[in-house]
């Protein structure tokens, strides 16, 4: 295809070609049968639209004419026009013959209903004949004088009617040897011939567009008109704080719904709707930014449009402020975090609201992405920790904290069910069961209480009389110990000695390290 740039209708045209030739190629079956209907339907109701707006182009170009006061080029044009229209409906009508013969053929003439959608025998018969005089051979000839019709018009329009080595559609090699009548109508059922028709009819069609607009640019068919106007306010800000001033500009816009614009942000194309306005989105990028936090920034747009056959162009400049976006972290302490522990923090920024698609990265900390978003887990391996936090690829900002040691637990004992008492002493029958706890320091076990899970996992007893031992010292493996032995073996006014020698701290993760701790008690026994 050839000539201007394609409208959205001959698009879908182009696409319903590719789905025809697709479906060619498929074994038939009564499902395809009937999307070849629903595509010979489709094509015939848009054809007519086409040849409708071809009707009002020819008109729209006699109006023109008489606007231009009837200049003797101008009429000539004109009348062209009008040939071009009526040779256009002279091809439809032939292609019109064309179809009733295969629908007479095929005993589907003047049915509500097709009898038989598929009698490729029957359309063998019709469009190709017994020795190469079928109607698809005389209709080659027709669409191609056409072509070469529309060639004084648009000089670039190839030939309507091409055999498969010409077609560039066609790369299959064993279709390749096919003539036109062969490619389109071999082996194929009623509707999909009927397709090919309908098809063929939408290029001419386009064809006829594409001879009507350059015949319209001549006489200055595309002088804009601009029949649309309306109201349009802009204002300074749509946010305004009470007490200060709201300025706006209210003025009248108009435009032209022929128009059809190109546009571009930054030099980038824009995507233009229906309307003809152009939708501008992108993400504000950071850089910049004043002690107030704002950076000032702007955005260069051009409107470009045809107008006289030449080429107008609109440019514009449009200012905006960037304002950093204030981050929101909370967590059970946010001035510091622990060291080696699983800090989580939660990281809102408001301002960005369903747009906040948060990264994370650090110095000085481990990170682990939350299941929420704007959830975070900071591990700190160093004195001072800097996240750093983005949206969607882009900075945000970034928070620096400093870094708490784990303090250490405290270490009790508990014997008969509570604290053994180092100063007035402990029954001796008390301590046959004992056990060691280490306590968290309760801030940090407030804060983080996955990460303050300790255990004594080993320590030493003695059994003192005076200043010696009475008994050798036992190393009790665990927190909990039988101490039957000393019992039985203990006076009044011994003393118990335990040495802890091992503390471990399991963190959020299930793992656990040694901490160092060093504690003895020395509790006097009654």
């Amino acid at each position: 295809m050839a000539g201007a740039k394609e409208t959205p209708r001959q698009k879908m045209i182009g696409m319903m070609y590719l789905v025809l030739t697709a479906l060619l190629a498929l074994q038939v079956n009564s499902a395809i049968l009937l999307k070849f209907k629903f595509l010979d339907d489709s094509l015939s109701s848009i054809n007519n639209k086409v040849s409708t707006a071809n009707e009002g182009t020819v008109k729209g170009i006699q109006a023109q004419v008489e606007k231009n006061r009837n200049q003797a080029a101008d009429v000539n044009v004109l009348k062209q026009s009008e040939e071009i229209r009526e040779r256009t409906k002279q091809m439809l009508a032939y292609m019109s013959e064309v179809r009733e013969k295969l629908l007479t053929a095929t005993e589907n003439k003047n049915k509500s209903e097709y009898k038989n959608m598929s009698a490729e025998d029957k359309v063998a018969i019709t469009m190709l004949g017994p020795s190469r005089n079928g109607e698809a051979y005389k209709m080659k000839d027709e669409l191609n004088k056409y072509s070469a019709y529309i060639k004084q018009y648009v000089p670039n329009a190839p030939a309507l009617a091409l055999d498969a080595k010409e077609d560039p559609m066609v790369t299959e090699q064993s279709q390749r040897s096919k003539n036109f009548a062969e490619l389109n109508f071999e082996n194929t059922p009623l509707v999909a011939a009927l397709a090919v028709l309908s098809q063929k009819e939408a290029e001419v069609l386009k064809y006829e567009s594409d001879a009507l607009a350059e015949q319209s640019r001549k006489v200055g068919g595309n002088i804009i008109v601009f029949d649309k106007v309306g109201a349009f306010a802009s204002a300074e800000s749509n946010t305004v704080a009470a007490g200060t001033k709201y300025k706006a500009e209210l003025f009248l816009t108009a435009s032209a719904s022929n128009l059809r614009p190109s546009m571009t942000l930054n030099g980038s194309p824009l995507q233009v709707g229906p309307d003809g306005h152009g939708k501008i989105e992108f993400t504000a990028t950071p850089g910049g930014f004043d002690a107030a936090g704002n950076a000032k920034k702007q955005w260069t747009g051009t409107i470009r449009f045809k107008q006289n056959g030449r080429d107008t162009t609109f440019k514009v400049n449009v200012p905006y402020t960037v304002t950093k976006p204030v981050m929101q972290i909370q967590s059970a302490s946010v001035q510091a975090l622990y060291f080696k522990c699983g800090n989580k923090l939660s990281v809102q920024v408001p301002a960005l609201g369903a747009q906040y698609k948060p990264g994370f990265s650090a110095s000085g900390a481990s990170v682990i992405p939350g299941s929420k978003t704007g959830e975070v887990t900071l591990v700190p391996n160093g004195r001072e920790v800097t996240l750093n936090v983005s949206s969607g690829g882009n900075a945000i900002g970034s928070q620096t904290f400093q870094v708490r040691p784990i303090p250490k637990p405290d270490i009790k004992c508990i014997v008969g069910g509570r604290e053994a008492n180092e100063k007035q002493g402990t029954p001796i029958t008390a301590v046959r069961n004992m056990s060691l706890r280490a306590i968290p320091d309760a801030g940090f076990a407030t804060f983080l209480p996955e990460d303050a899970r300790y255990r004594v996992t080993r320590y030493e007893i003695t059994l003192v009389r005076g200043k010696r031992p009475a008994m050798p010292a036992r190393t009790i493996s665990g927190p909990d110990a039988n101490l039957t032995d000393v019992v039985n073996s203990a006076r009044e006014g011994d003393r118990l000695f335990v040495d802890v020698k091992e503390v471990q701290r399991m963190n959020f993760q299930g793992n656990t390290e040694t901490v160092n701790v060093s504690k003895q008690l020395n509790i006097p026994l009654l």
